[in-house]
């Protein structure tokens, strides 16, 4: 049996490596058009999939891409922008703007490649008429600190958008459109990728209202108005504007699982694959999980010890106390409180792009003598998820992993590795 942290952390290298630019972007590429080559994207691994691009494309081309700070990569023929996540800034406001002036004027004979990853909604604020990017920020932050899932906050940000929910796919018509996507989102939906500029949104301006309304979102009353008798809908399913446009998913949280499942097999462990979409409250999705590895040890089921349970997708954080949040260590700590001191049950959890919520760290590992240490040390585990402040729990343990940015985004990854 190898080294449990070993493995765990092997695991979690494989699937970013499965998902890195430089492996998954040249394969895609589509072939050179007889007139000019014009790359666009956003995302946290828009600039490493940049240079992915320019290693192999064979022809001209310029371009723009935007990522998140401390993202960037050097490109010699495409222009990198970089701009703050997940709240939207003035910076990504202008790239926006850059990226809209790239793709007009082209016509049938040419080529857009669009290269999307996570992140990149709020890489692209380009907000709708007459609404100021402030109002956007106040909604952006309301939104990721009230719970939402992913799919709720995007169907507002397509909405709040002159760029996205198709708007930069119609921009680029009659030019021939592929989208090489990195699928940061549960269920790998096209519209929910860096909110869906390059295709149709079968979500209404109804629908952004409903969310807003729901979560008890404040919003300026244009917004309100506006929504309410449609004057921002996205571009919508038949558009013929693009018909012919081309969508390629490159990467994918499953494919990433069943490359960390490859590393526990290899090592003789057996994996299992939960899920690569699950949702819903981090702290509860931890206790769901605890209660899971609790029926392997009492009855082998559904797998007999050693194995590996592993799963994706994108949980939520509702804060209400004071700590940066961050979704994957929340779920290893409720996660490891449900548990209970527990012999031969290790796990991990982190965020594939290196950054859990506001920290710049991955995530953290959970060990069978976490409780004790901390107890050791007069810290309350409890008191921190009260506080939605596991990352102070687990620097202060030494059990962080911090992989820096990984230029790369397939959303959360968690392994429980029960021996």
């Amino acid at each position: 049996m190898p080294d449990p942290l070993r493995l765990l952390r092997d695991a979690f290298a494989a699937a970013i490596d499965a998902a890195s630019p430089a492996r998954c972007v040249p394969p895609a590429l589509p072939s050179p058009p007889r007139g000019r080559t014009v790359v666009v994207g956003a995302g946290k691994a828009a600039a490493a999939m940049a240079r992915a691009v320019e290693e192999h494309w064979k022809g001209d081309f310029s371009g723009t891409v935007v990522t998140a700070r401390g993202h960037a990569v050097t490109c010699e023929r495409i222009e990198v922008i970089e701009s703050a996540h997940p709240v939207p800034a003035a910076e990504g406001q202008r790239a926006a703007l850059h990226l809209l002036e790239r793709v007009r004027g082209l016509g049938p004979d040419d080529l857009v490649l669009c290269l999307l990853s996570g992140g990149g909604s709020a890489l692209l604020p380009l907000p709708a008429e007459v609404l100021s990017l402030e109002d956007k920020q106040a909604i952006t932050r309301a939104l990721l600190r009230s719970g939402a899932s992913i799919g709720e906050i995007n169907t507002v940000r397509r909405h709040l958008s002159r760029i996205k929910g198709g708007r930069l796919g119609v921009a680029c018509h009659p030019a021939r459109l592929v989208t090489l996507a990195i699928s940061d989102v549960p269920g790998d939906l096209p519209a929910d990728i860096a909110s869906g500029p390059t295709v149709a949104d079968p979500t209404t301006c109804a629908d952004a209202l409903a969310v807003l309304d729901r979560l008890s979102i404040r919003a300026p009353e244009l917004v309100r108005e506006s929504l309410a008798r449609g004057a921002w809908e996205s571009v919508k399913p038949g558009d013929p504007r693009l018909a012919g446009t081309e969508f390629r998913l490159v990467a994918t949280p499953q494919g990433s699982l069943e490359a960390a499942a490859r590393v526990a097999a290899a090592s003789g462990v057996q994996p299992v694959v939960l899920s690569d979409r699950l949702e819903g409250e981090a702290r509860e999705v931890g206790r769901d999980i605890a209660a899971l590895a609790r029926r392997v040890l009492d009855s082998g089921v559904p797998c007999a010890p050693p194995c590996l349970l592993l799963s994706g997708g994108e949980t939520t954080v509702t804060v209400r106390g004071d700590g940066v949040g961050g979704r994957n260590v929340e779920f290893l700590l409720a996660f490891g409180i449900a548990l209970g001191p527990c012999d031969g049950v290790h796990a991990l959890a982190g965020d594939t792009d290196g950054i859990d919520g506001k920290a710049a760290v991955a995530g953290a590992v959970w060990r069978p003598d976490t409780l004790q240490r901390a107890r050791r040390l007069e810290l309350d585990p409890q008191r921190f998820l009260d506080a939605n402040d596991a990352h102070s729990l687990f620097a202060a343990l030494g059990d962080q992993v911090v992989t820096g940015p990984t230029l790369t985004n397939v959303n959360d990854f968690r392994a429980v590795l029960i021996q």
